[in-house]
């Protein structure tokens, strides 16, 4: 009873602090199962309404947290506007009783047996997939993480062990029991491009058999083409892109050489590792949305592993770090993105934005509506930046200069022959360089 109270009290205590923050709106709810919109690029609701990936990184969220910590996080990171969590169905490594869950209870009724899987396990399991259901949320679930190299973070080693009909039939189990929830795409790989193929093909494909439908991705190699990896695997429906390099550079590589489907972003550096803070956070995110990508997953550490086992020291307990900046500021760009129709956005081939004066280190990324109706651009250390307004229908409704790091935006009235951008002198706390602005030629933005 205690346990149940401090649990209530918690998730008060969380829902109170983003009401008295800057809380993006709940977006309206999700009809699911997804599907891939006729435009081929990007996903929708069983509605028609678009959807865009916000994804958080909690690859240990299943087998590490109790339940009422599990709701904790669900509900946060929903309140958020965080609509997409990325989590492994067993755990390898990066969890406190890996591979058994924090009830102890193993996965397997052998150890690493893919043919003796352990109902308890999978069952409890289900706590979070319904608890994500009920949040309208995107399960990215990764049945089976090979792990960087194939080493012992992940369960390439059993998987060669158990061959492909093992796999095959783990995939079917896994599968059918899961096929109720219609929330889920399944994540194959998991930092690896294994030189067996086939052992991925037989899990994708029991997956397949058991939950007829579902769609499926692949997590590989930091850097690698998935499609090219995986030319003919008839389970791929949706690309990634995965690198700890200049991000907006790889997303657009991917949406110049195809081929044409959705694709998102499923990693870059998380926030707490490599000394990556929000403001780069905001670089990846945006970098990727304006680049062709249709969704991003966010990581932070400790939040990923939930202070188990992990690959670098954490900076804090992981229900503090459910605040950080990182993660304030891709809500406020869940905010941002649903008040235009972000799903017209094609990256700029270098038509629209022309020049740019800055820092030495200044970066920017521009994407145009493919009817013309409007533009963003995303500025780093810019002073200034001259545009072609003529890529636009007509400039006619407001500019609007957006803070990604506190959701704070200035309206100003475009010039009779605008050519030129000044960033305005706006007064920051955080003392950071970052903008995004937003220019249309309808009257103004949706409200929020």
């Amino acid at each position: 009873m205690m346990r149940t109270i401090a649990f209530s009290m918690r998730l008060c205590l969380v829902l109170l602090a983003l009401l008295a923050g800057d809380a993006p709106p709940a977006s309206a709810e999700v009809r699911f199962p997804l599907r891939i919109a006729a435009a081929g690029t990007y996903l929708e609701d069983a509605a028609g309404k678009p959807f865009l990936i916000t994804g958080d990184a909690a690859w240990s969220l299943i087998s590490d947290l109790p339940a009422e910590d599990a709701d904790l996080y669900i509900a946060d990171r929903k309140a958020r506007g965080f609509n997409t969590i990325l989590v492994s169905l067993i755990e390898h490594e990066f969890a406190r009783n890996a591979p058994n869950n924090a009830a102890g209870i193993p996965p397997f009724l052998v150890p690493g047996d893919f043919t003796r899987p352990n109902d308890r396990y999978f069952s409890d399991a289900e706590h979070v997939l319904d608890a994500a259901f009920r949040a309208g949320m995107l399960v990215l679930l990764a049945p089976a993480y090979a792990g960087a190299n194939g080493g012992p973070q992940g369960w390439y080693a059993e998987m060669a062990a158990a061959g492909p009909d093992a796999l095959r039939a783990y995939g079917r189990y896994v599968g059918k029991r899961y096929a109720r929830y219609p929330n889920i795409v399944w994540v194959q790989g998991g930092d690896y491009d294994p030189p067996d193929r086939a052992l991925v093909e037989a899990l994708a494909e029991g997956i397949a058999e058991g939950a007829p439908g579902a769609m499926q991705t692949v997590h590989g190699n930091r850097d690698t083409a998935t499609a090219a990896y995986w030319p003919d695997a008839r389970w791929l429906a949706l690309d990634t892109v995965y690198t700890y390099e200049d991000v907006a550079a790889a997303v657009q590589a991917r949406y110049r050489a195809g081929p044409h489907r959705p694709f998102f972003l499923i990693e870059a550096r998380y926030e707490g590792e490599h000394g990556v803070e929000a403001a780069e956070i905001r670089k990846i995110a945006y970098g990727a949305l304006l680049s062709g990508a249709s969704g991003q997953v966010f990581g932070n550490n400790p939040v990923w592993h939930f202070g188990g086992p992990a690959l670098y020291d954490t900076p804090a307990e992981w229900r503090e770090a459910l605040a950080s900046q990182g993660a304030v500021s891709i809500g406020h760009l869940a905010g941002l993105f649903a008040r235009f129709d972000w799903w017209k956005l094609k990256p700029d081939d270098g038509r629209f934005m022309r020049h740019v004066e800055g820092a030495p280190s200044v970066s920017t990324v521009s994407a145009v509506a493919d009817d013309g109706t409007f533009a963003v651009v995303y500025i780093d250390g810019a002073v200034s930046i001259d545009l072609d307004p003529s890529v636009l229908t007509a400039l006619t409704g407001s500019i609007e200069w957006y803070d990604p790091s506190t959701g704070a935006r200035m309206l100003t009235k475009p010039e009779a022959d605008l050519r030129r951008l000044v960033v305005p002198a706006l007064s920051r706390a955080s003392h950071v360089e970052d903008w995004l602005v937003v220019l249309r030629a309808e009257s103004r933005l949706r409200s929020e």
